[in-house]
């Protein structure tokens, strides 16, 4: 039996409102949850115009005083700039309007600045709508740093519908990846003695395989495919607060998708490359790779490498080098793989 260890801090959302319409809700919302003071919001320049302005305009009608941030990057520099805007006018709390780059930053200055954030996505295209995760770009590096859970989160489904077909997709491939991160969460614990949730391994799993049996029926445009997607996407995030890491939802597949991205930045979706991942990841762990390329299929994910324009040397070359990826963290990877092994594990998965 394992002597027990410290206790862990959870942070989790006070607040999840998911429908239609809900973000013309926002103000009723802030107030809730006790929010006080004016209001940094931080969106991006095509979300914007999608729903940054009326967010802004709501709260705004409703008595509370904002200012808007335009970001185009999720880097270091643009988390500093949201921190002096907050400083400058005396935000009492923040609140994200985007994809991964708004809520990024916003997560992360919230924090440095001891303020909290709200989250409202517009599109359901990855798992970091709810986490206490930033993937933030320091020194040309992409790196997942620990920042806020949000206190609350909108999710509209009648915006986050209307995203293109591809962010509903990749963000399937983000859920969809976490059965091999729990595989390798497993194998951590065994071969490594790595600290292990059963909760929170069970409800990342749970998560996953929702995704995959109900991916026949999830179609871009129709708002109860955004709901279900947008749901998953908000538990697989709460299982990362419960483990106090993003172990649950992050593992080899991971490590392959920032390792493509530092050799080709910028060809893919981060859930498309978890996607591709996890096939290839399962298929190292023994278990049904090709139910995996299925479901991704059925969704409208890339199963293949030259589907989303990423070359064999690239593919081979990210396989070979992912477990240079936070080594601290074990996978099947393990010290990593041989150029011959990559190539073939890539090929009889069909990603190549």
């Amino acid at each position: 039996m394992r002597p027990l260890t410290r206790s862990k801090w959870m942070e989790l959302p006070r607040l999840v409102v998911v429908g239609s319409g809900v973000a013309r809700e926002v103000a009723d919302v802030c107030r809730d949850l006790k929010l006080k003071g004016g209001a940094l919001i931080v969106t991006g320049p095509t979300t914007c115009e999608l729903a940054g302005e009326e967010v802004s305009r709501r709260m705004e009608d409703d008595g509370f005083d904002t200012s808007l941030m335009i970001t185009k990057y999720s880097k270091i520099e643009e988390v500093e700039r949201a921190e002096r805007m907050a400083a400058d006018m005396e935000a009492g709390f923040l609140i994200a309007v985007g994809g991964g780059r708004s809520i990024d930053v916003a997560k992360l200055a919230s924090q440095r600045a001891k303020l909290h954030f709200v989250s409202i996505p517009t599109a359901a295209s990855h798992d970091g709508i709810c986490s206490a995760q930033a993937s933030i770009t320091i020194e040309g590096e992409t790196t997942s740093v620990s920042a806020h859970a949000p206190l609350g989160i909108i999710a509209d489904t009648a915006i986050i519908s209307k995203a293109p077909k591809r962010l509903l997709a990749a963000g399937c491939g983000d859920i969809i990846s976490n059965i091999t991160a729990i595989r390798d969460w497993k194998l951590a614990s065994r071969l490594r003695g790595e600290e292990y949730s059963e909760y929170a391994s069970a409800l990342s799993e749970m998560t996953a395989k929702m995704i995959v049996e109900t991916a026949p029926s999830l179609k871009p445009g129709l708002e109860e495919s955004a709901r279900v997607v947008v749901k998953a996407l908000i538990s697989s995030g709460v299982a990362m607060s419960i483990a106090g890491s993003s172990r649950p939802a992050s593992g080899s597949e991971h490590k392959f998708a920032h390792a493509v991205n530092r050799i080709d930045p910028g060809k893919a979706l981060h859930g498309e490359l978890c996607g591709l991942g996890t096939i290839v990841m399962m298929y190292l762990h023994g278990g049904d790779w090709k139910m995996i390329r299925s479901a991704l299929q059925e969704v409208g994910a890339p199963t293949s490498a030259s589907e989303i324009g990423i070359d064999e040397e690239t593919v081979v070359e990210a396989l070979t080098t992912a477990h240079n990826i936070r080594p601290e963290r074990y996978t099947i990877l393990g010290s990593g793989l041989p150029r011959e092994a990559a190539a073939a594990a890539a090929k009889k998965t069909k990603i190549l």
